[in-house]
């Protein structure tokens, strides 16, 4: 399996389960969807530990509306610092994202540069401090950053 949707299921804790399968080193998952899955801050740990341990195929991670906010991204974060990390397209719109979110975000892009081509902080409660900090990364030629949308 390459792709998997799990778009309006409510798996809140069940993303443990989830991320059981991830750490899976014959998981080659590249596309996860879990946009409006009641995923929150303590869930997105497991699903970052996960990814850390198996980090090497996932191209795009979309947790539009999970209330993650900050303590989630940061732990995101971790992941995006991971120099296996492959990511390419990370959506978080409307997940509780803050300046503090977006500070830590533009930490773990200046750690690994390499990959990362999206970012969707559309509807969350950015301050110009949090967007300038990565329209930054976007508009420095050493950055992959090609999207941000905020």
């Amino acid at each position: 399996m390459r792709e998997l949707n799990l778009t309006g299921n409510k798996l809140g804790n069940s993303v443990n389960l989830l991320s059981d399968v991830l750490q899976n080193p014959h998981c080659k998952l590249e596309i996860l969807w879990l946009n409006y899955c009641g995923v929150t801050d303590e869930s997105c740990a497991a699903l970052a530990s996960a990814l850390r341990s198996n980090s090497s195929h996932l191209r795009e991670l979309d947790l539009i509306g999970n209330k993650i906010g900050d303590l989630g991204v940061n732990r995101l974060c971790a992941v995006l610092k991971d120099p296996h990390c492959k990511l390419e397209k990370l959506r978080l719109r409307d997940c509780g994202v803050t300046d503090e979110g977006c500070a830590a975000l533009a930490s773990a892009l200046r750690s690994n540069p390499s990959h990362l081509r999206e970012l969707d902080l559309t509807g969350n409660k950015l301050g110009k401090s949090g967007v300038t900090l990565l329209s930054d990364l976007k508009d420095d030629p050493h950055y992959k950053l090609e999207t941000l949308d905020c």
